[in-house]
């Protein structure tokens, strides 16, 4: 079965209220069965246009990747980031 994925592109716009949705997402995110593949760290735009900050949790299903993203209490730290952040998410499904 392929795995599911979140993918998040996120530019902070209030840096003292962000890391509070980082600190709380985590272990939401890691107990629905989803593992930081990448958060943040160095990139470079070689092509086009894009946000500062770039997330990939990987989960064993797209089902699954879905299911966390919808999840109540992720929704509820989500408001944190939707707040502070812009940002596109996308859930999709692997090869």
């Amino acid at each position: 079965m392929p795995k599911g994925y979140i993918i998040g592109h996120i530019t902070v716009t209030n840096a003292e209220a962000y890391p509070e949705y980082v600190r709380r997402d985590t272990p939401i995110l890691n107990n629905l069965g989803g593992q930081f593949i990448i958060r943040g760290g160095q990139s470079q735009v070689v092509e086009g246009e894009a946000f500062e900050r770039h997330v990939v949790i990987e989960f064993p299903s797209y089902a699954e990747a879905l299911a966390a993203y919808n999840d109540p209490e992720y929704q509820e730290v989500a408001d944190i980031r939707r707040s502070s952040a812009d940002s596109v998410i996308i859930v999709v499904e692997g090869v």
